[in-house]
């Protein structure tokens, strides 16, 4: 199954939830006046897709929809579509940490795929050659520390570990002298992930922030916070809390196969302007795809434009 396949795939329940809703409405109205613009909102709301960024997409496409001199609701499908590519276009850059020495600390919650997402960027990474060393900072749960040493043997990736209950600042600080040492390419972290005790987590953050700075200036830096989809508007809640405590620079979106609540995917961009770098739909190292804006939102909508050559 090609990587369009397997997104399309991975978002039948958030298609089923969004899409069958919007087409009733194209298909439902015969003139394009405040009760169509009313439904469609209520509709895109109600598929998770955010009040602020519901508010953003109606807007513009009574913009397009005025400036094209469109009458026909069903005229308006393809402007909905681009309309919300638009939004989520994370622009040039997005991957540049793939191209320079750099540092990636995986940050979220327990339970939400952290680890797993930690192991197969590395399968990613390692297989476009890159030299990549994971380090094993979720000291507080041995399972982390196990299932990554799991992951470092089926990606042939080195792996820096200390036992359980260790400094995890410790362990950043071992892993960056180690990717200096074998010029690493990329230095791959995995956090742990308690909120219920924000005080703790924000002081070990910041700790780790203090060495990565002093020890690894040089390097690129990436804090990707790895949200569950399932959650729905909870994942924002996340963020927040988390983006209260260091610069976080992108999201890995998992579990996308798993709900019909993959709108959040546009309401997180669009409400907190951090893109979605990442997205899983499976669990598969190829599972764990790059997020594109056309890719997602064709998957989404069911327009192939013959996307699965890639």
């Amino acid at each position: 199954m090609g990587l369009f396949s397997r997104l399309k795939e991975g978002l039948t329940k958030t298609r089923n939830n969004i899409v069958s809703g919007i087409d009733s409405i194209f298909s439902g109205f015969s003139s394009i006046d405040d009760d169509f613009y009313d439904e469609l909102e209520e509709t895109l709301i109600m598929g998770d897709i955010g009040v602020h960024a519901t508010e953003e997409i109606i807007e513009q496409l009574k913009a397009k929809v005025k400036e094209n001199k469109i009458k026909n609701p069903k005229d308006c499908k393809q402007l909905l579509i681009d309309t919300i590519k638009a939004q989520m276009d994370l622009g040039e850059n997005a991957y540049e940490f793939e191209n320079r020495q750099s540092i990636v600390m995986l940050i979220g919650v327990n339970g939400v795929g952290k680890t797993t997402s930690v192991g197969k960027l590395a399968g990613h990474l390692k297989a476009m050659d890159k030299k990549v060393i994971m380090a094993a900072a979720d000291t507080f749960r041995a399972a982390a520390i196990e299932q990554l040493t799991e992951w470092a043997k089926r990606t042939g990736t080195d792996i820096i570990a200390q036992s359980e209950g260790s400094d995890p600042a410790a362990v950043i600080y071992d892993s960056i002298a180690a990717a200096k040492a074998r010029h690493a390419d990329v230095l791959l972290c995995d956090t742990a992930g308690r909120l219920h005790n924000k005080k703790n987590l924000m002081e070990e953050l910041r700790k780790i922030d203090r060495v990565i700075e002093r020890e690894y200036a040089g390097a690129y830096r990436e804090n990707l916070i790895v949200l569950d989809a399932t959650t729905g508007q909870n994942a924002l809640a996340q963020l927040r809390e988390f983006n209260e405590v260091t610069d976080i620079t992108g999201i890995v979106l998992t579990k996308m196969d798993g709900t019909a609540k993959g709108g959040i995917a546009v309401a997180i961009q669009a409400e907190m302007g951090i893109p979605v770098k990442y997205v899983g739909v499976g669990e598969k190292v190829e599972d764990l795809q790059k997020f594109d804006s056309d890719t997602f939102v064709n998957a989404l909508f069911d327009a192939d434009n013959g996307q699965d050559g890639e």
